[in-house]
């Protein structure tokens, strides 16, 4: 491969070739029959995800934490959870790994920290602590009628109600964008700053991971002063803090001090990967956290296409949208790219999504298998860093018909009794509710990993076990991996082959530039071409249960049928009729 002078972003990198396998520790293997996934449970299936054609694992927070957000809520940086095994399980894991040739990505999670970590202790002892700064301390802003403190602003949690709690030892509030024991870190402190990246970057760059996920990478800079949110929903007493919070005013500064103490850490050669998760940010704003020059992030997720068909002003109500809008939003994963030194990422599942062939192909037992390999052929005909989640290789569907007392997440069970409070249990604001969260709530990704199909816990447990959340029953119906490895024909045979295409396709599979799209207001059709040096790709899949036609753009170029989700000798490669959720890469050079 040669790097175009016009194509910066072709510029080779481990990273950006990587198709990454995202490990949710709790869900992936339990090696001890307690209920939870471990360390010793990823490392007994290395051989599995190796066997896959993944490149590197990213595992999501193994840290010591009180669990009160699955992890993400973290005691101690530099200590594995007990339940998940010890600090020398987590070296063995990471050397394991590196043995089976793949790269090892953990999550750094340094927006916030657990109420239990030491440093928020200390900040909550007494209102002249020498950490009291590290959070964001503050009066309240008054009392009501009955004696209660007021919140210091308006400002809306992420998972429901106000983003501050009070404190009674020092009768202030501080502030927690997510859960009430999570609070944030003043990222405004040097010092504060100063003993994340030696505590939560430092330990575990020493240690020999390769790089980083960063969760909520754009919420560290806070507007100074942290004044009152503008108001976006009227119905709400607490507003969205985005305005005030997201891609802040030293947020670019931070990352790149951040990048620097990376830089100046590790002196073994190695080049440290980091995506950010960014949610969301203008194109100009991702060219600056991405820009090579700038050293600040090496690539980030953006949430544009994961959002199509929920409000922004509550994710769990639904609204209208068609194919267009998804391909549109898709497309700004890494149209920003284009002629520039950044790069991005490509993916449709991880712990915060819900199951990508419900949500955006066909979950019925007719189309399920054949939709899960046409998101396949999409996912690995686009530019950019390659992700995928447990069970994505399986073609899991979402659980169905589930009650709500079964949810685990945090913010479902907030929600729900906030709504239950509200408006009452049988309103029309719950049953919007509940059918956004059988769609889109996170948990459908966080069921454990179905091995096999017996019970009755799919080899994630011992038959004894009781796991620390139910599992999809969509085990008994073939979706696990034992039944799936036996099969040529299933989602997880295919998967294989789609990665084996982009690896043998990898300069314009990975690395094509010049999209654009072909037919963009058809609703059935995602249909687009790019290009890599004298290389051409185009792509046409059908997003319906019917046959559908489409035309080869330059029908005087030579495209060559490279790859599709049909079995060769079904397909006729001059026929211009699409079967049922078929999708077809060919390739003109």
């Amino acid at each position: 491969m040669t790097i175009s002078s016009a194509h910066p972003e072709t510029d080779p990198k481990w990273w950006k070739e990587a198709t990454i396998y995202q490990i949710y520790p709790a869900s992936f293997k339990d090696s001890n029959n307690d209920g939870w996934g471990d360390m010793k449970g990823i490392a007994s299936k290395l051989e599995y995800i190796k066997g896959l054609g993944v490149d590197a694992i990213w595992i999501s927070p193994f840290y010591d934490s009180p669990q009160d957000d699955m992890g993400y809520d973290i005691a101690n940086y530099e200590k594995v959870w007990p339940t998940y095994g010890t600090n020398e399980d987590c070296f063995a894991l990471i050397e394991k790994t590196h043995k089976f040739g793949m790269k090892f990505i953990t999550d750094l999670v340094i927006n916030h920290c657990s109420s239990e970590h030491e440093w928020f202790k200390e900040s909550r002892s007494s209102k002249t602590n020498p950490k009291r700064d590290w959070f964001f301390w503050k009066p309240p802003k008054g009392y009501d009628d009955e004696g209660n403190p007021i919140p210091p602003n308006n400002w809306k949690s992420y998972f429901g109600g106000s983003a501050w709690t009070f404190d009674e030892k020092t009768q202030e509030f501080y502030l927690r964008l997510f859960c009430p024991r999570q609070p944030d870190l003043n990222w405004e402190s040097e010092d504060c700053r100063k003993a994340i990246y030696e505590s939560a970057v430092g330990y575990w760059l020493d240690h020999g991971v390769d790089g980083f996920r960063i969760d909520v990478g754009s919420l560290y800079s806070k507007v100074v002063g942290l004044p009152d949110a503008p108001i976006t929903d009227k119905n709400s007493l607490w507003q969205s803090s985005d305005p005030l919070t997201l891609n802040g005013p030293r947020i670019h500064e931070f990352h790149q001090e951040m990048n620097r103490f990376i830089r100046n850490r590790v002196k073994d050669g190695r080049e440290i990967m980091t995506v950010g998760e960014m949610q969301h940010a203008s194109d100009a704003t991702k060219k600056l956290y991405t820009s090579a020059s700038r050293c600040e992030l090496g690539e980030l997720f953006n949430f544009s296409h994961t959002d199509v068909g929920t409000s922004p002003l509550f994710r769990y109500n639904l609204v209208p949208a068609e194919l267009k809008d998804w391909k549109v939003a898709l497309a700004e994963l890494f149209r920003y790219i284009n002629g520039t030194d950044c790069w991005s990422t490509i993916y449709l599942e991880n712990h915060d999504q819900p199951r990508s062939i419900t949500r955006f192909g066909d979950d019925s037992t007719k189309n399920r298998v054949i939709s899960g390999k046409l998101l396949s052929v999409l996912l690995v005909s686009l530019t950019g860093t390659l992700f995928i989640y447990q069970g994505q290789e399986l073609g899991q569907i979402n659980f169905k018909n589930w009650p709500v007392e079964k949810y685990e997440d945090v913010e479902i069970r907030n929600n729900y009794k906030l709504i239950k409070e509200e408006h009452g249990e049988k309103s029309e604001q719950m049953k919007k509710f509940l059918d956004g969260i059988a769609l889109v709530s996170r948990d459908h990704a966080r069921t454990p990993m179905p091995w096999t199909h017996e019970e009755p816990n799919a080899g994630f447990s011992g038959p004894n076990a009781k796991p620390w959340f139910s599992l999809n029953e969509s085990f008994r119906e073939g979706i696990n991996v034992e039944d799936e490895q036996k099969n040529p024909d299933s989602v997880l045979a295919f998967w294989r082959k789609a990665l084996e295409f982009r690896k043998s396709h990898k300069d314009i599979a990975v690395y094509g530039y010049d999209f654009e799209f072909i037919d963009l207001d058809n609703k059935r059709l995602f249909s687009f071409t790019k290009k890599y040096e004298n290389k051409t790709l185009f792509a046409a899949l059908n997003f319906s249960s019917e046959l559908l036609d489409f035309e080869i753009p330059k029908a005087n170029s030579s495209y060559t049928l490279a790859f599709g989700n049909y079995p060769s000798d079904q397909i006729n490669p001059s026929s211009r009729t699409l079967k049922p959720w078929e999708g077809r890469i060919y390739i003109d050079e």
